[in-house]
């Protein structure tokens, strides 16, 4: 067995939390370090269409994600889970940036681990009700965070990857 699996199924390793989208694209970096949970890194991958086309800009998220897994070298990738949504361009392009993310994980052979947004509430407050601001405000106490992180997206890539350490049993 790896190293790489070894730490996910004792929760040794780091977590990349993805909250997937194509404008912006939250992550955070989650781990332990002498027991304590660690936020490592978080931030938001932004696109613009000064970025370029569609192509362009599903490119700058994969160069992103590739960046961030070289970096940090997670044992998986936990992502948000995909919803339907009115307005279908919109939850087009956020499948499209999920595929290239989800593409990154696969040549790291990075395992994926996917959870809708009630799942995360449930996991970081004990609400599947919670609202975002209480999931915020729950990420900044848990990880020890002066001020609760910024932009929106990044604070949710830090649920996402501590929610899977949760839903390991590893928090």
């Amino acid at each position: 067995m790896s190293k790489r699996v070894i730490d996910l199924y004792t929760g040794n390793g780091r977590i990349l939390g993805i909250d997937p989208g194509f404008a912006r694209c939250g992550y955070g970096i989650v781990g332990r370090e002498q027991n304590a949970l660690v936020a490592f890194d978080w931030g938001c991958i932004q696109t613009t269409p000064k970025t370029g086309g569609p192509p362009e800009r599903l490119l700058t998220i994969y160069d992103s994600i590739e960046n961030l897994i070289t970096v940090h070298k997670p044992v998986c990738l936990a992502c948000e889970k995909l919803f339907f949504s009115r307005n279908t361009t919109t939850a087009m392009q956020v499948s499209e940036a999920r595929g290239v993310i989800i593409l990154a994980a696969a040549k790291h052979q990075l395992p994926v681990f996917e959870y809708t947004p009630k799942q995360v509430k449930l996991a970081i407050t004990g609400s599947g009700m919670a609202d975002k601001k209480q999931v915020q405000m729950m990420i900044a106490r848990l990880f020890r965070l002066s001020d609760i992180p910024k932009p929106d997206d990044a604070a949710d890539g830090l649920a996402l990857a501590l929610c899977h350490m949760n839903w390991m049993g590893t928090v």
